[in-house]
């Protein structure tokens, strides 16, 4: 039996575990916290949303990072003080704006395709995430932002996922609660919503009755292969220690361009902060005024998902601001006066605060197969989309071990787009 380190138990990593353990691998899943899920797949927006598969490879987004530079509380803030892994991040990430069509359609194929994984998943460990499968609703101020999803629905369908229009009127329908005067929406009834959280560490506690060896508590500092053996060095209470694998794969979120570098790759993921609270919904008019329906806000940048009867989750934003973690209250306030605005009735006294640096490839695909040696793989760079794609990727990578420790070279026709060339 072949034995496989994975690096990271954040979504990635444990569904990675899982999936290897399903074809038959000895796995050891290497965390530094003392918990699964407790970085990045703590507390995000919640959403499964194939809706959301537009990439950001768009001059319209360029143009308004450029608008919002100096503005604390916008969406999409820059910080301007340069390095060259921003620099070299948005070099590429400009050179990839030819791709946003292609890119977008394929990010939609594989939202669609992870569902059934996830679902299976979850069913058949018995996994608890508050799952509503209520669908999405794209809300839209203004024509030209309506219009500009209309072109997107046809990139949506053209990756096989049905979405469509719906006039203000279907909007209060759907979603009673919402407040506001609106152009229009698009409404996904196919996309769902779950605690990410609550998911990871289930599916974990199932890995572990598969077999998977959970070490939490271990840092680890540097990764090495030779191709035929994986060294991992970790750092816990117990002093430093010395790993061997027959191969790695590395989930390592935005540490994942450093482990890389160690293994001879070149992964050029930046770390993108995100904001989220949670509303606790502490009386019956709170719980009665929080929507049902997920939305999402393509102008705020900003997502909901209600998280059983008592949590209203809003999350969204994206800073470029290195890996500060710091909780900016600038960045918080607008969250909260969009809830007051949208959602008048719902009592924002107790609001919990969170931030989370989303891993973020320049193409806005996830890196998912082989590196450059034999027995080392990669399945990360899932960026916003990351609790939408994490059962697909898995699965992915996992087969592409399986094949390679079958003696033949891995199939990766599905994933081509998404197995950059190294370089």
């Amino acid at each position: 039996m072949k034995t496989i380190a994975v690096i990271g138990a954040g979504i990635t990593g444990v569904t990675t575990a899982y999936a290897l353990s399903k074809r038959g691998f000895a796995v050891t899943l290497f965390e530094q916290h003392r918990y699964p899920a407790m970085e990045t797949s703590f507390a995000n927006g919640g959403q499964l949303s194939a809706s959301n598969a537009e990439v950001w490879n768009h001059s319209s987004t360029i143009l308004k990072g450029l608008k919002w530079m100096l503005k604390s509380d916008a969406p999409l803030l820059v910080n301007p003080k340069p390095s060259w892994h921003k620099l070299s991040w948005f070099a590429e990430f400009i050179a990839n704006i030819p791709n946003y069509r292609r890119n977008t359609v394929e990010t939609a194929r594989l939202a669609v395709a992870a569902r059934q994984h996830l679902f299976a998943w979850a069913e058949a460990e018995g996994v608890d995430f508050d799952l509503k499968k209520q669908g999405i609703l794209h809300i839209y101020r203004d024509k030209a932002g309506f219009d500009h999803a209309a072109e997107v629905t046809k990139l949506l369908a053209e990756g096989g996922l049905p979405r469509r229009a719906v006039t203000p009127d279907e909007m209060r329908a759907i979603e009673p609660t919402l407040a506001g005067d609106y152009y229009g929406g698009y409404y996904t009834e196919s996309d769902s919503t779950g605690d990410i959280h609550k998911f990871t560490h289930g599916l974990a506690a199932a890995a572990a009755r598969h077999g998977v060896r959970t070490l939490y508590d271990q840092e680890v500092q540097s990764l090495q292969s030779n191709g035929r053996q994986a060294t991992v060095l970790t750092r816990s209470l117990l002093g430093p220690q010395r790993w061997e694998f027959d191969g790695v794969v590395v989930c390592a979120g935005v540490r994942s361009r450093a482990f890389a570098a160690q293994l001879g790759d070149r992964v050029n993921v930046y770390p993108v902060k995100g904001y989220s609270i949670t509303v606790n919904l502490l009386d019956e008019a709170s719980q009665a005024s929080a929507p049902q329906v997920s939305l999402l806000d393509d102008a705020a940048k900003l997502v909901t998902s209600r998280l059983g009867p008592d949590r209203f989750r809003v999350a969204g934003t994206a800073e470029f601001n290195g890996y500060n973690k710091d909780i900016r209250a600038d960045r918080i306030r607008p969250l909260v006066e969009w809830v007051n605005q949208c959602f008048p009735g719902v009592s924002t006294r107790q609001v919990v605060p969170w931030a989370g640096l989303r891993p973020m490839m320049p193409d806005m695909m996830p890196r998912v197969g082989r590196g450059r040696a034999a027995n080392v793989f990669y399945n990360t760079g899932h960026g916003h989309l990351g609790w939408t794609l994490s059962a697909v990727t898995a699965d992915m990578v996992a087969g592409v071990v399986q094949q390679a420790y079958a003696g033949s070279a891995p199939n990766v026709r599905v994933a081509a787009s998404v197995l950059p060339q190294q370089g």
